[in-house]
This record gives C-alpha cells, sequence and structure tokens, in this order.
C-alpha cells in the first residue's frame, strides 16, 4: 500500500525504492518456485515477428492502450523486466523525474507502441510505462502501430513460446496448408515441426513418382492433408488412439511406428491392430 507523504519529490523517491524492491522479491520468488527463467522477462519485439513473419504494418494513431496488455520492448528490455519494473537503480534519476512531474499533475507526453494481435511492445516510453504502472495507473496514452504478422500471435505470452511459433512458421512454408488444414495441424514441441515437414515431403515424392507429374508444394500439402492426414486420423479416432494429444501429434507417432514395422505406405485394420498391440506392450 502506497503511504504519501505530500511531499511530491520524497514520494517520487518511495515511489522508485518500491519498484525496485518488487523487482527484486519477484526475481526471488521466481527462484524460490523454479519458474521457468523467461516468465519476468519481458518479450523482445524482434524475436517475437521474426517468429510470426511480419506480413506489413499500418498506423493507428493516438490511442488509449491498458497498461496490462504491454508485455515487450523493442530495445530496452535489459533495463525493466517484464512488469517494467527497474531491473538496476541505472534508471533512478530518470524515472523519479517523471514520478515526480506524473505526481504534480504535468502534462506527460504520449508512449510510442507496436501492437501485434492483443500485445504492445514498446519503442519509446520505458520510463513512463514504469512510472505509470507503479502509481497504479491502468491506461495510458500511445502513438499505435499495428505490425500485421503471418502467424497469429495468440498463445504467445512468454519468450519460449516463440521457438514453436518460428518452427511452425518454417513448417507452413514447407507445407502450405490453408483453412482448416492449416488450423488442424497443432503441435506442442518444436521439432515435431520439422518431423512432420520432412514427412509430408517424403510422402509427396512418393506421390510424384507413383503419378509420374512433378507437384508443386501447395498441391503436395492439400493432397497429404485429404488423403493422408485425414483418412488416418478417423481410424485413430476409431480405434481410440487419440486421448489428450493433438490429432498432429497422434498422427506423427503412428507413423513413425509404421514405417517402423513395415516398409509400404499402405493404412489399414491390420496396420492399426499391429500398433495397437504395440502400445499395449
Amino acid at each position: 500500500m502506497n503511504r504519501d507523504t505530500g511531499f511530491p519529490r520524497a514520494d517520487a523517491e518511495n515511489d522508485f525504492l518500491r519498484a525496485r524492491r518488487q523487482q527484486v522479491l519477484s526475481r526471488l520468488a521466481g527462484w524460490m518456485r523454479r519458474a521457468p527463467d523467461d516468465v519476468n522477462i519481458m518479450l523482445p519485439f524482434d524475436e517475437v515477428v521474426a517468429a510470426l513473419g511480419r506480413a506489413g504494418e499500418r498506423r493507428l494513431g493516438l490511442e488509449v492502450i491498458a497498461l496490462d496488455s504491454i508485455v515487450g520492448s523493442v530495445d530496452r528490455d535489459r533495463e525493466f523486466d517484464r512488469r517494467f519494473r527497474p531491473t538496476s537503480g541505472q534508471v533512478r534519476e530518470r524515472w523519479q523525474r517523471l514520478a515526480l512531474a506524473q505526481r504534480r499533475g504535468e502534462s506527460i507526453p504520449p508512449i510510442e507502441v507496436y501492437r501485434v494481435g492483443d500485445m504492445h511492445f514498446v519503442l519509446d516510453g520505458h520510463h513512463r510505462v514504469s512510472v505509470a504502472l507503479a502509481l497504479g495507473l491502468r491506461t495510458i496514452d500511445a502513438f499505435v502501430t499495428e505490425v500485421l504478422t503471418r502467424l497469429s500471435p495468440e498463445g504467445v505470452r512468454y519468450r519460449g513460446d516463440l521457438l514453436v511459433k518460428d518452427y511452425r512458421r518454417i513448417f507452413l512454408e514447407r507445407v502450405p496448408l490453408t483453412g482448416d488444414a492449416r488450423r488442424a495441424i497443432m503441435l506442442t514441441e518444436p521439432e515435431n515441426y520439422g518431423e512432420l515437414a520432412e514427412a509430408v515431403e517424403a510422402w509427396g515424392f512418393r506421390l510424384m513418382q507413383d503419378e509420374g507429374v512433378f507437384l508443386d508444394r501447395a498441391t503436395v500439402a492439400r493432397r497429404w492433408y485429404e488423403e493422408e492426414f485425414v483418412p488416418v486420423v478417423r481410424m485413430l479416432r476409431q480405434a481410440a488412439l487419440i486421448e489428450t494429444q493433438t490429432e498432429a501429434k497422434a498422427y506423427m507417432s503412428v507413423a513413425c511406428e509404421r514405417y517402423r514395422l513395415i516398409r509400404s505406405h499402405r493404412w489399414d485394420d491390420d496396420v492399426i491392430n499391429t500398433i495397437q498391440e504395440t502400445k499395449r506392450r
């Protein structure tokens, strides 16, 4: 609970000390809980956009945005933590100057942010965000530029989430699925996307050999989904081989087992029965 002294300069100094203490206590609590290292680290804008694939941008102008939607920075991610609390005393002088101005009711310029999905990344105004949060404010004025990405930013909250998104983006470049097919292929382990891409490409190569024609990536992706993935997933459901895992993960696990057991590319009841027996052992 903030206890103002009635002296703005002293209160601004206390604001900074309180923010630093909270940052240190948060790090200590994370260490005691053995929380992942990226929980208190703000998201780096460049890494997020690289993982999702930049498709363009547009200026939206001045808006009022929620402070809790600000999750990252363009280039100042070492000076503040995920909640924009100072990570050292180096920013103290400027921070306290802004806190004093805020307490005196002086005009504070809008910050500048990039918007990716529902997340905001600070381009200019890190200290202003930090002070606003420390003083308990909920919104802030910001000049917003929206960045459009090839992949949806949904599900990105921590730095560790970016690796899965990055591998998924590369997978979809190699296997350009669209619509429902694109949404159906969801994996949680980054390396699985690489393995699945290789499997689809191998399937497409065999298909081209069988038919004696060249097929582009989009055609291979569409036919693999319709002629291989959907029928296999249907059989796996009938055989109760899909439980809590995603359809794509279930497909991968039995596809690998199929190639270990037999040297053909067919799917039938005998193959499913053999896989069921293998899983029971």
